[in-house]
């Protein structure tokens, strides 16, 4: 081939000659692992028109949709409106920040290189956890590269997972260890918020790679016995990993101190908005052993000094990657990872300051208690379907009112009111997954449970 072949307008015999290359008989092939209900017969695409014209089509599709201002979001399940101070946005805007790629030249690139070892040092404080990488794409491919973590270190290839985790979350982490053979297992969480540790037990041997927990939980409760969790970990020499919601660190124990191995979490609440879903944060971090840190996928970013010796300096002194470090021994092929977003948590949290992320949690901790408060008031209606501490989440039923049709009529009183839950777990049947955090108002949280009991009344 040699360089001669063109990047487009190839000929038939130039494109037999890249497939004999490769090894396979036709460009169909290549599309073997993709099931066939998802490839396109014909693309059937609109006549063409012009930029006029198009301009007008989507600003008439546009139109139709409500303005974030028109409503209240009580919806969460993996993006959470939150208060995202003016600093951060103002910061985050900054060139130097805006259009940084992956510092590989030292000397060029101090101030990104600062802002992400800051990123690292203030992740790390808040999960009382040693090392934090600068970063994964969000808390679901965190938690795949945590499990192939736990099974490159441990070199086994069970993994034990709460059955109440973000489907989402679930499928991602599933695909990202199936390369690896690994098998995904889920184990049972009680009605009363604690983890079934004899179902548990029953489900360790030796070939556990790690056992996974998470809060508070997608359900939004917080689980009893997390430590004896990461105990029964360790006793069969598995590892014990820690999914994290960081907002909630300011009024429950760091994941560090509760016997974390690997930490996971989501990084969006920390100043992120919701975007529809994106861009968002994945934190990773694990404690300072060998073992760990040179299977801890992404960078670290180091303090050191100038060869004069009398100046601070940063650079990257970890690149598990695969283009030009470890290449074929890569741990992990992220490339381009959230500079962009670590650098906005870490002003988010400079700002918040240890006391104001324990007034953050408290501020979320007492609207999620005044909402179940309300809800659980209203006859007909079961908040939350868990008897355990809530936070920021919770799942909650009304008998005899279809959650698709409740959500619905919320959403028509300008209120998006969370997530059906009859669509992700069977046996919850006709419920619904809300939020609360800091944004959320009285009067909003009491317009909400007013509309469920009209609902309810009829």
């Amino acid at each position: 081939m040699g360089g001669k072949i063109p990047y487009i307008a190839l000929t038939e015999g130039e494109v037999r000659e890249m497939l004999r290359e490769i090894g396979v008989k036709d460009v169909d092939e290549l599309y073997s692992d993709i099931p066939s209900k998802y490839l396109l017969e014909k693309f059937d695409f609109p006549p063409p028109r012009s930029e006029m014209e198009v301009k007008e089509l989507i600003e008439e599709i546009l139109s139709k949709n409500r303005h974030m201002g028109e409503l209240k979001l009580f919806i969460g399940g993996g993006a959470w409106p939150h208060y995202i101070p003016s600093a951060v946005k103002e910061i985050v805007s900054r060139s130097e920040f805006f259009t940084s790629y992956t510092p590989y030249q030292p000397e060029a690139s101090q101030g990104i290189l600062q802002a992400l070892f800051e990123y690292q040092s203030l992740l790390a404080e808040l999960l009382e956890i040693d090392v934090v990488n600068a970063s994964m794409y969000d808390w679901a491919t965190a938690l795949g590269e945590a499990f192939r973590m736990a099974a490159r270190v441990t070199r086994r290839r069970r993994i034990l997972y709460p059955h109440y985790i973000s489907p989402q979350r679930r499928e991602v982490a599933s695909t990202y260890s199936s390369g690896m053979g690994l098998r995904l297992e889920d184990y049972m969480q009680l009605e009363d918020g604690f983890v079934d540790l004899e179902d548990l037990k029953g489900r360790l041997d030796r070939d556990v790679a790690a056992i996974y927990i998470e809060y508070p939980s997608y359900l939004g409760f917080i689980a009893k016995n997390i430590k004896a969790v990461g105990e029964l970990a360790h006793e069969v020499g598995a590892l014990f990993i820690v999914g994290v919601d960081p907002t909630a660190l300011g009024v429950f124990e760091a994941p560090g101190r509760l016997g974390a191995d690997i930490v996971v979490g989501e990084g969006q609440p920390l100043g992120l908005p919701m975007s529809f879903g994106g861009p968002l944060l994945g934190i990773l971090g694990c404690k300072l052993e060998p073992r760990l840190l040179h299977s801890l996928p992404g960078r670290l970013i180091g303090m050191t000094k100038t060869l004069r010796g009398d100046e601070r300096a940063y650079c990257m002194i970890l690149q598990s990657r695969e283009q030009h470090i470890k290449r074929e021994r890569a741990t992990s092929n992220i490339c381009t990872n959230q500079a962009l977003c670590a650098v906005a948590v870490a002003t988010y949290l400079s700002l918040l300051g240890r006391d104001g992320v324990v007034e953050l949690g408290r501020q979320i901790l007492a609207r999620t208690n005044y909402m179940i408060r309300k809800l659980s008031e209203v006859s007909g209606v079961k908040a939350p379907l868990f008897d355990a501490p809530h936070f920021k989440e919770f799942a909650y039923k009304v008998d005899g009112h279809p959650s698709h049709k409740l959500l619905r009529k919320l959403l028509g009183k300008g209120i998006v009111g969370g997530i059906d839950l009859s669509r992700e777990f069977d046996e919850l049947g006709n419920s619904i997954l809300t939020c609360v955090t800091e944004i959320h108002l009285k009067q909003d949280i009491d317009q909400y449970v007013n509309i469920v009991k009209e609902v309810v009344e009829g």
